[in-house]
């Protein structure tokens, strides 16, 4: 009896082996069936006036030992520059609906009181000029909020000919005796900020009643942008998956007048299982990466469902939905400034990076822009610094590594995702896009979701006579492995070997890794 038991046990071993070995997924691939086009501003960033997002992060003030540019830090612009930023929003979030931006321009600045986070002053040293002193710097374009919920029509107004105008106005003077005699170019424009919450506790009538008349009087006078490209204007969509907010904003869009338009309407998701955060970012297990992961997979239900409201009143795609408050939020670190946001940046940040930059791709007719929230210390952020020290984030090489999909054509990905499971949560075990950059190189990027096991790859090509392929991978020792001040290197990208043969790109995954290659043909 005890032996057949054995024999019993050994050939159940053998028959589940093969589904321990690595698993292997076919991807199919055909460069004839271009896309819409990944618009390069899904890969926007987002810096509010919060904790040391703005001050240490990116202004140090001229005077600082830090090596700085006019008060920007040297380090961080070159660290930005290498991922081709496309857009920054600013100043907010919720402080855009409490910004005054007289009191951060000039050579005296009014210190004003920051209420939403942290309850710390705001000495304004870094306003208006500063900023687009910053986007010059790292080669970028502003994303402005102006104040809706607690300032003017006018203010945003006279804010936008400050910046704007060449006619000899006395706000085009002022702008001159600031040290700016040129104007401005401003890309793009958000109409108030949240205003169903912290923006004004608005309904979604109310905001519209507004947006009509912001659209109306917030004008660009740069001459040479408007012969060229138009200023932007977002409106402030809904903050989850209910719609009733879109159909307000686009109904009323449908039949709008002439005097007023929007380009886009924006929804704000974070990664955020249950509220208030309380997932660690440090420190966690196999069930928490799960769990974050399985979240973040929301945002192909949101984006599907905001786009099929927006289809039935604007079927040729006029209007972008704009995602420009995304990423992971955990809870503060212990020690810090609950109102800061201070929080680490691991290998599970840089897969669910991965995951949402795929599913922005593959809504590239509808999502044309998109801001991770922030850009540095806060949140899930690009970088982090602690004064003259400075550490680049897992989610970080994801946006560099992701560089040439920006402007490149969507390429459609066939595959069977396959299974990953731990307890009750199951999640795809792959993911994949690719797209054809503007020289006609093929890129293609494979996420494997499973922290434990090995996948083997093997991409059929199609419209395309493939060489060769090369690329990199970011993976890690543990799902909540962090780049620190002392140990930056941890978690950094790597060679990845990739071969090609009878027309097909042949990949091993490590577990827990995003990777991207490209095809030469």
């Amino acid at each position: 009896m005890h032996l057949r038991l054995v024999r019993f046990a050994f050939m159940a071993v053998a028959l589940t082996a093969p589904a321990i070995a690595a698993e292997k997924v076919a991807l199919s691939v055909d460069v004839s069936k271009a896309g819409a086009k990944i618009d390069r501003n899904i890969f926007g960033q987002f810096a509010e006036h919060l904790g040391q997002g703005i001050y240490e992060g990116i202004w140090v003030g001229p005077d600082s030992t830090i090596p700085n540019t006019r008060g920007i830090r040297n380090d961080v612009v070159a660290a930005l520059k290498a991922l081709k930023v496309p857009n920054v929003r600013w100043p907010g979030g919720c402080f855009a609906d409490e910004y005054h931006w007289r009191k951060g321009i000039g050579a005296q600045r009014t210190v004003t009181l920051n209420s939403n986070w942290g309850g710390v002053t705001e000495p304004n040293s870094f306003g208006t000029h500063e900023f687009m002193d910053f986007l010059d710097q790292i080669g970028s374009e502003g994303y402005f909020s102006v104040n809706v919920g607690s300032g003017t029509p006018r203010e945003a107004a006279e804010w936008l000919e400050y910046m704007t105008t060449d006619q000899p106005t006395a706000l085009a003077k002022e702008r001159a005796a600031n040290g700016h005699t040129a104007p401005w170019k401003v890309a793009y424009l958000g109409i108030g900020n949240e205003s169903w919450d912290c923006g004004g506790n608005m309904t979604a009538d109310y905001y519209l009643s507004q947006l009509k008349i912001y659209s109306r009087f917030v004008r660009n006078f740069n001459p040479t942008q408007q012969d060229k490209e138009q200023m932007l204007k977002i409106a402030v969509g809904p903050g989850g998956p209910e719609t009733e907010w879109t159909e307000t904003i686009m109904k009323a869009w449908q039949h709008h007048h002439w005097s007023w338009d929007i380009n886009g309407l924006s929804v704000h998701s974070y990664t955020v299982p249950r509220w208030p955060p309380s997932y660690k970012s440090v420190g966690f297990g196999e069930a928490e990466y799960g769990q974050i992961l399985k979240t973040t997979l929301q945002m192909e239900d949101l984006v599907s469902k905001q786009s099929a409201v927006m289809d039935k009143y604007d079927p040729q795609k006029k209007v972008a939905l704009v995602v420009d408050e995304w990423g992971a939020w955990y809870a503060p670190l212990p020690g810090t400034n609950p109102g800061f946001l201070v929080q680490q940046n691991s290998m599970r940040d840089a897969i669910l990076a991965a995951m949402n930059l795929n599913i922005f791709a593959r809504h590239a007719d509808r999502v044309r822009m998109a801001n991770i929230a922030q850009m540095i210390n806060v949140l899930q952020a690009m970088i982090l610094t602690d004064k003259e020290k400075m550490v680049l984030t897992p989610t970080y090489y994801v946006f560099k590594m992701y560089v040439p999909f920006q402007d490149a054509t969507f390429i459609p990905v066939a595959f069977s995702a396959g299974t990953y499971t731990h307890g009750d949560i199951s999640l795809p075990r792959v993911d994949a896009i690719a797209a054809k950059d503007t020289n006609g190189k093929l890129w293609l990027e494979v996420t494997n979701l499973d922290p434990n096991e090995p996948v083997e790859v093997e991409a059929s090509l199609a419209g395309i006579a493939a060489k060769s392929a090369a690329g990199e991978t970011l993976t890690a020792p543990g799902v909540d492995s962090v780049d620190t001040f002392e140990a930056p290197n941890t978690v950094v990208p790597k060679p990845v070997v990739a071969k090609v043969q009878g027309g097909k790109v042949a990949l091993k995954l490590e577990p827990k890794s995003v990777t991207v290659v490209s095809v030469e043909q």
